[in-house]
């Protein structure tokens, strides 16, 4: 892959990205505003990973070795995708059960959530 396909954006991510700035969900302050500096940070270090792997295909790496790159990457991803829905649980749907608010929303939320991460 180059760095120009790399750089494409298609139809479905622009509708991803969409949508997930149209869901403000009520809230100026996200679970995740204490930690963003480190979870920038950390997004940063996973895009390296992807751009490695790039890389790595660029250079005809052995096969084997990209996989076990990849599998490093999701794991790299998944451990974060964990540690959001962690700080979510704690804040977003934490807030709602304090407050009785939208508890069955954010609950309903945070399952959906926790379902698409099983399935990848």
């Amino acid at each position: 892959m180059t760095t120009t396909e790399a750089d494409q954006v298609t139809p479905q991510a622009v509708e991803t990205v969409e949508a997930v700035e149209a869901a403000d969900h009520g809230h100026g302050v996200h679970g995740y505003h204490k930690q963003k500096d480190e979870h920038l940070k950390r997004l940063r270090r996973i895009e390296g990973q992807i751009r490695g792997l790039q890389r790595m295909v660029d250079e005809d790496v052995y096969c084997i070795d990209i996989l076990t790159q990849v599998s490093a990457s999701t794991k790299a991803l998944q451990s974060f995708a964990l540690q959001l829905l962690e700080e979510h649980l704690r804040h977003c749907v934490a807030d709602a059960a304090a407050t009785g608010a939208g508890i069955d929303e954010k609950v309903e939320e945070a399952t959906k959530a926790i379902a698409r991460m099983m399935r990848t």
